[in-house]
């Protein structure tokens, strides 16, 4: 364990990302090179290596060990959400198949208790009532627990938090290999790491988010007070151009308009659709089985006709429901909605920030931001720019979206 220990170096991660950059680099370029130039290009790679040797000795060594502590957290916290929305998913899948057959079954053994009440023995349909009763309330039982959960947005909430996490894990790496971080770098990642956790957690008791919330807002993942700052990527001390001008700030207050209006409205009302459905199977679904529970058990009474009706009909909707709440994931549906809503909510805010700030050298590089928008909106350059000229000044409805991804 000791030698394990010493054997460990927490500050080699920002050097194999260079190495690993540079070796690359070099070998895609060998061929372009030449002969004559291979040479050239080997020296070029040992001053690059010691670069990233004089950026290492220039960094403070505890910065770069908490990045790297801080990096293998987010490496552990991939896999944890990966597996557990797997279990999830399983769940949903488990629940779905055990309650349909359960209801299934229930609704064949009514009616055969049905044509048995016309017979002498007592005991025979008495036990298919019995059973055909235990069956539906024991569906009823974990009806009402799996629509309570909804396993189907257990697993969205999850797939969402492993990609998040994963993409903050890339984010760190970037600063490590292309920038000196600082204390302040250290400082983002952590309250980034805490607010993925708090939009995300794992346990089902007591943290768990609320499946039918009263008021439907756009999912938040990011700290509200690292977005209050808008950072700019540095290189050995030195700020990139700021590429800021005014047809790029009025541009940019067109493209949060039109999120705003069009998109992050749009997904609002979807998740509202996708809520009121789930919430109308989730009542059901329980309320079928609970009458078609009730039927079965006054088979074989005296002018009850109706109850045997009812055993199977019933017995058939609540299957019929329950496919389609959870079959048709419909909880995973409004948890997909909230969080695009919640990804062109982040977009707006992030924008916003970098335009509230009057320094614009303190502001993002103007030309990555824009980049950047373009890239997250699936649109180039040049259809960016058109987005913003197409907005309406006399207050008209846009029937362009922003987005070209979803």
């Amino acid at each position: 364990m000791l030698s394990l220990q010493a054997s460990y170096d927490p500050l080699a991660l920002p050097m194999q990302l260079c190495r690993r950059k540079i070796t690359r680099a070099a070998v895609d370029a060998t061929p372009l090179l030449g002969p004559s130039l291979s040479s050239l290009g080997s020296v070029k790679e040992s001053v690059n290596v010691s670069e990233c040797e004089a950026v290492r000795n220039t960094c403070d060594p505890l910065v770069l060990a908490k990045l790297c502590t801080i990096l293998e957290a987010l490496g552990d916290r991939v896999e944890m959400h990966k597996n557990i929305g797997e279990q999830r998913d399983n769940w949903n899948s488990l629940f779905l198949i055990s309650v349909n057959m359960m209801l299934l079954a229930a609704a064949i053994v009514v009616g055969m208790a049905t044509v048995s009440a016309a017979s002498n023995d007592q005991a025979l349909p008495l036990a298919f009532k019995v059973t055909s009763t235990v069956l539906y309330l024991a569906a009823t039982m974990m009806l009402v627990v799996a629509n309570v959960i909804q396993p189907s947005q257990l697993a969205e909430e999850q797939r969402n938090a492993a990609r998040l996490f994963k993409q903050l894990r890339d984010q760190v790496c970037t600063k490590l290999s292309i920038c000196t971080p600082s204390i302040m770098d250290v400082d983002e990642a952590m309250e980034k790491v805490l607010a993925l956790d708090k939009a995300y957690p794992l346990p089902l008791i007591g943290k768990m988010l609320e499946k039918f919330p009263k008021k439907i807002e756009p999912a938040v993942w990011w700290s509200q007070r690292s977005r209050q700052r808008a950072e700019g990527l540095s290189l050995e001390g030195k700020r990139i151009g700021n590429g800021w001008s005014e047809k790029l700030e009025d541009g940019m207050r067109d493209i949060v308009e039109v999120l705003k209006r069009k998109d992050l409205a749009d997904y609002l009302r979807l998740s509202k659709k996708a809520l009121k459905m789930n919430k109308v199977l989730a009542i059901s679904g329980p309320v079928l089985t609970m009458l078609a529970a009730f039927g079965s058990l006054m088979v074989g009474f005296p002018h009850r006709s109706w109850a045997s009706v009812m055993g199977m009909v019933c017995g058939a909707l609540a299957c019929i429901v329950n496919t389609a709440g959870h079959g048709g994931q419909v909880g995973m549906v409004f948890e997909m909605y909230r969080n695009n809503a919640g990804f062109f909510k982040f977009m707006e805010e992030n924008i916003e920030s970098n335009l509230s700030e009057r320094d614009a050298e303190k502001r993002e590089n103007g030309d990555i931001l824009r980049l950047k928008v373009a890239l997250q909106l699936g649109r180039t350059v040049s259809e960016l720019e058109d987005l913003g000229k197409s907005l309406p000044s006399d207050g008209k409805a846009i029937e362009e979206f922003a987005s070209k991804l979803f």
